[in-house]
């Protein structure tokens, strides 16, 4: 009685506790959480009016932050950073990160009986978790700047799956090939910039327009610029139509338009003409990796594309470097970086990068065959044929012919190549093109990551198929990266000579690049040397450093020659609102005597990115303004998606999740769409219409092949099953792929089997029944628990059996009764339960056949 009593005190004391915590002001329910680059999920909060409270540990845990410990009346652990230690105190109503205190207000703080919730402006004023709020459909968006666990996973696991996808590692259960529509229309890009200035500075416009589909089974491509201050000219157009089939041998890519020509030859204007290859779009195993390092803006984001899949990305440093090491691919490897502002906007073009070595699988041929007409005023004839065969998985050699009618010297150029991997980790390379140049490349990788690579070329003395005169043109790289505890650093240096007829010209690079928690910086020294001529140095130095929303950015470039400076530049750059940046910088240059000002605004909308921005030099002022963006449409479920980057080349998937009432594996009129389904595949965006239920995932790649898993743990009613889970998507280039996603009505059939024996009836485990439809063909068994009970779910519509299994009451002796029960399952939403399926058996002295 006592203990009883004890109980009763305490339920009641929580019970008074939680009422005192918990003002009837605010109503408890559940909203769904969007945290943009991973999903959403739906979680508890606590509504005040239009103010929302989200529970701490939830938040924390659903982003993969380290809690350390957690309850009702405080919560502690780290946020990323191991260093950057948080205590949320609800006694003393008072936040700690990062050693300094955040007083809060009264009411700020809520506890409940499970769960500690905060006031949803600190998540974004304390820890830079933006929380945005929508009482109308009760969601909550999460943006943030920062690197967070849950990305870092995410995008790490998206290139685990894809690097097994170049080792040839895929398993599905369902195969969702390519189309080849007639004519379909899918894609649309655009692009306007104006400017104009003062003291009669002439004004400025620039309009682009893509247009992107598929005409007669073939991509195609459309690029249309104009410009207000040049006339109309055809070599700033674009065309180019493109069909694939992987399942062809002897030629699997055709092209037409203006192509790419790779050729040797000096070419300054676009080629007009057909490309045949039989080199496939899939990928091929990796067999090692090579070193790629360049610059880019500073603090912007590269993406590495490895023949259209992304590998890995990485941050440039203050100075704009950025350094990849590369999986090489057998056959050809086709390079693409992508390029992203400081704060994950998309803000530029695309790079495609020639790696020296081209490896094929032994006793494999590839072949690249392509004619045209430069677009220059000479209408220059041009022709290549190219091919590479793997004599075994070491080596490679190749050969070709290229042809251009203005080259002077001799208008036609046969080259051989090869490929040689000496050991696991020496590559080497050499190529001669006739009366033109040689060259050799070799390159040595340590699994420590240092890397030397060594490139010569010789040129032909009188050639003119290469728009210089050098004699010789020599390249050393040694680069290598240096880690530490709490720090990263890279260097390399570079040094290049090149000869000419009557001098020698001599460049040396050594840049260095650290960084070191919040700050991130580099040194970049260039020295020139000319013969006959005084030595040039000089080096840039660069540093930058966030703080939350702000972004620093100082750079300078200092002459050791002269003793002086040459330039410096301050930039700061604030994140304000939710998608807007604020961009402020000075420029100086001391040799030009020009000093620019800027101050520029971007806001990123869903769909378009904009620009204003002003601009003083010296005297001179300009006023500049942009807009970009796109979208993705499909004729056939009015599906139109609008987009703030690129469109063209890219395609989507349309998934249509149905009700499969009368599973013909087809949807019918009458079957409704279902809500609910979860999915997850290594690519793309995804976005879900609450409207018509359907899921949309844009940004993915031409010809990739892409795993999409599907999930039913979302869906409303257990009955309700995924025949099939695990789909392979071929990607059409601008084409939106509608997949309808069966969603099947299980019925479900439970009973028990008693064992009559000596006058007592019992459950009896183990036994195991069969089903069978109406053609008495066995479709599934089950087995009963210990207590007699059994039960199977997945059951379509129509009429069915049940029976022990013979076998089993055979070498048992037993006998059932009945020893068959029918039953019928009816076409529902629901999903129809039978529960009266009842067996008894006996034992049996002497051996008698069951009963029918």
């Amino acid at each position: 009685m006592a203990n009883m009593i004890l109980m009763t005190g305490l339920c009641m004391f929580n019970v008074q506790i939680s009422q005192a915590q918990i003002d009837p002001e605010y109503e408890e329910l559940s909203i769904f959480l969007k945290v943009q680059r991973v999903g959403a999920a739906e979680i508890p909060a606590l509504i005040k009016g239009e103010t929302a409270y989200l529970p701490v540990i939830n938040i924390f845990t659903f982003l993969k932050l380290n809690i350390i410990s957690g309850n009702p009346d405080s919560v502690s652990g780290t946020f990323i950073d191991p260093e950057a230690k948080f205590f949320i105190d609800l006694a003393k109503n008072k936040i700690i990160y990062r050693d300094k205190v955040y007083p809060l207000k009264d009411g700020d703080l809520i506890r409940t009986a499970t769960e500690l919730y905060l006031r949803t402006d600190y998540f974004g004023e304390i820890f830079g978790l933006n929380c945005t709020f929508n009482f109308r459909n009760l969601s909550v968006v999460l943006s943030t700047d920062l690197e967070l666990p849950v990305l870092r996973e995410l995008r790490l696991e998206q290139m685990r799956n894809n690097l097994s996808r170049l080792k040839g590692e895929f398993k599905a259960d369902t195969i969702i090939g390519r189309n080849y529509p007639l004519f379909y229309f899918g894609a649309a890009d655009y692009a306007v910039i104006t400017s104009a200035g003062n003291k009669n500075t002439p004004k400025d416009a620039r309009v682009s327009l893509g247009l992107g589909g598929m005409l007669a089974g073939g991509e195609t491509n459309v690029v249309l610029n104009y410009h207000n201050n040049e006339k109309l000219n055809p070599r700033q157009q674009y065309y180019l139509w493109r069909y694939v089939d992987n399942n062809r041998s002897f030629a699997k890519q055709f092209l037409a338009g203006k192509i790419q020509g790779r050729s040797i030859a000096s070419i300054y204007a676009p080629i007009i003409g057909i490309q045949v290859t039989n080199a496939a779009t899939t990928y091929r195993r990796s067999f090692g990796t090579y070193t790629l390092s360049n610059n880019t803006e500073p603090n912007w984001t590269v993406e590495l594309y490895v023949n259209g899949v992304l590998i890995n990305y990485v941050k440039a440093d203050a100075s704009g470097f950025y350094t990849f090491n590369v999986p090489l691919v057998y056959g050809n490897t086709v390079i693409k970086l992508r390029f992203y502002g400081p704060y994950g906007e998309e803000r530029s073009t695309e790079q495609n990068i020639n790696i020296p070595f081209n490896f094929l699988p032994k006793n494999e041929f590839e072949y690249f065959a392509s004619t045209g007409m430069v677009e220059d005023t000479k209408r220059t004839r041009f022709a290549r044929f190219s091919s590479n065969y793997g004599i075994s998985r070491n080596v490679t050699v190749g050969g070709g012919i290229e042809y251009l009618s203005s080259i002077t010297s001799g208008t036609k150029i046969p080259f051989i190549n090869t490929s040689v991997r000496l050991l696991p980790n020496l590559l080497a390379s050499g190529e001669y093109d006739h009366n033109v140049r040689s060259k050799a490349v070799l390159s040595y990788n340590l699994p420590s990551g240092l890397q030397l690579e060594l490139n010569s070329t010789w040129y032909k003395k009188g050639q003119t198929a290469i728009n210089n005169t050098f004699e010789e043109d020599r390249k050393a790289i040694l680069s290598f990266p240096i880690r530490g505890r709490s720090f990263s650093a890279y260097t390399r240096l570079t040094f290049q000579q090149i000869l000419l007829p009557n001098t020698k010209y001599t460049t040396a690079e050594w840049m260095l690049s650290a960084s070191l928690g919040n700050y991130n910086g580099s040194v970049s020294t260039y020295s020139y040397f000319l013969k006959g001529t005084n030595a040039d140095v000089f080096s840039n130095f660069s540093l930058s450093t966030r703080l939350k929303t702000l972004l620093i950015t100082q750079q300078a470039q200092f002459n050791y020659v002269d003793k002086s400076f040459m330039a410096i530049k301050t930039e700061i750059e604030k994140r304000v609102f939710k998608n807007g940046y604020i961009n402020a910088s000075y420029e100086r240059n001391f040799n030009s005597d020009v000093n620019n000002i800027e101050l520029s605004l971007r806001y990123d909308f869903s769909f378009a990115l904009t620009r204003l921005s002003v601009r003083k030099s010296n005297d001179e002022v300009r006023l500049l303004q942009a807009v970009s963006g796109s979208l993705i449409h499909d004729g056939k479920t009015g599906f139109t998606n609008f987009n703030n980057h690129s469109s063209i080349g890219q395609g989507a998937i349309l998934l249509i999740p149905y009700l499969d009432l009368n599973g013909n594996n087809r949807q019918d009129k009458t079957e409704p769409r279902v809500q609910g389904l979860k999915i997850r595949i290594n690519g793309g965006r995804i976005s879900q219409s609450i409207r018509d239920t359907t899921i949309r995932i844009t940004d993915l790649e031409a010809y990739t092949n892409y795993n999409l898993e599907l999930d039913s743990s979302g869906f409303d009613r257990l009955a309700w099953k995924l025949p099939k889970k695990n789909y392979n998507v071929v990607i059409d280039p601008n084409y939106v792929k509608n997949i309808a996603i069966p969603v099947v009505v299980y019925g479900e059939a439970s009973g028990r089997v008693i064992l009559k024996e000596q006058g007592e009836d019992k459950g009896q485990g183990g036994v195991t029944i069969n089903f069978y439809n109406e053609r008495f063909v066995k479709i599934a068994q089950t087995v009963s628990e210990a207590d007699g009970y059994f039960s199977y779910l997945g059951f379509f519509p129509g009429k069915y059996s049940a029976k022990i299994d013979q076998g089993q009451l055979e070498k048992l002796n037993l006998i059932a009764t009945p020893g068959s029960i029918g039953f019928t399952i009816l076409r529902s939403v629901d999903g129809t339960l039978v529960n009266n399926l009842l067996f008894n058996i006996t034992q049996s002295t002497t051996y008698e056949r069951a009963p029918k």
